[in-house]
């Protein structure tokens, strides 16, 4: 007679739940006549309407995610990346995505949740901004030219220990690298950044260096965002321009897009 499987012992964990959601990033004043109604609305503290009035888009993004106004100098640097990353361009996975979703005629709301789930992904995507962060962080107090011998060595296209930068199509990807220089002009333009720009430097002989991925990454750490947050916000930022190539098909014949051949399809046994 076979034994009965063992589980166990169920506990109860005892943890009350909170009985009201909780939140400092946003407030809102009830009206007299309707709590449900908000009269006056607070991001972190600072009055709504005051901040249309008086702030840039780019300040009160800033202040959302951070709970702060920015400086001048943060606020153009964040302009600037976030011009950099409005469109992720047609060559990318997320942007393709975007295209097919059009030009299949799903509905035009359904363009961004899906195309900004492929920005996401850990390829030149929003899973790769949290590791290259984090390797910013700890290893930027080391010699840019001793982790790039360290990277040459032991770089392979299918996985990396140095998320955020490596080869793009097999060469250096120029406008991330021309992106990097730009931004390096920036007052704001702190450790991360810099140590990048050296250590793609380093990298350029051997065909690597920046990816967009990691001047995000290095953008985001200067200004203060936890890595947490920063494969969230890469999505974020790139999400202009799925909606604009994906908008762009979405009243167009299927016809729009190629159609791969058979012999372009491969059977690997």
């Amino acid at each position: 007679m076979s034994e009965e499987p063992k589980h166990d012992q169920v506990r109860s964990r005892n943890e009350p739940f909170t009985e009201k959601t909780a939140t400092r990033i946003w407030s809102e004043l009830p009206s007299d006549d309707n709590p449900y109604i908000a009269a006056k609305t607070f991001c972190h503290g600072y009055d709504l309407i005051e901040l249309m009035e008086k702030r840039s888009f780019v300040d009160v993004f800033y202040l959302l995610f951070r709970g702060e106004l920015p400086g001048k100098a943060e606020a153009q640097l964040l302009q600037s990346l976030m011009i950099a990353l409005i469109n992720p361009g047609p060559r990318h996975t997320a942007t393709r995505a975007a295209m097919n979703v059009g030009v299949g005629k799903t509905d035009p709301l359904h363009i961004l949740p899906i195309a900004s789930a492929v920005l996401g992904g850990e390829h030149l995507g929003g899973g790769e901004i949290e590791s290259a962060m984090r390797f910013l962080r700890k290893r930027q107090q080391e010699a840019p030219a001793v982790v790039a011998a360290e990277m040459v060595n032991t770089f392979h296209p299918q996985g990396s220990d140095f998320p955020g930068f490596g080869e793009h199509f097999g060469g250096v990807d120029l406008m991330a690298k021309e992106i990097a220089r730009q931004l390096m002009k920036k007052e704001a333009a702190g450790d991360a950044l810099c140590w990048g720009n050296q250590f793609a430097t380093a990298l350029e002989p051997h065909g690597c260096g920046w990816l967009t991925t990691g001047v995000a990454a290095a953008v985001f750490s200067d200004l203060g965002f936890h890595p947490r947050a920063g494969g969230c916000l890469f999505q974020l930022l790139g999400a202009p321009g799925l909606i604009a190539h994906g908008l762009e098909l979405a009243n167009k014949p299927i016809t729009a897009m190629p159609f791969v051949s058979d012999e372009n399809y491969v059977i690997e046994r």
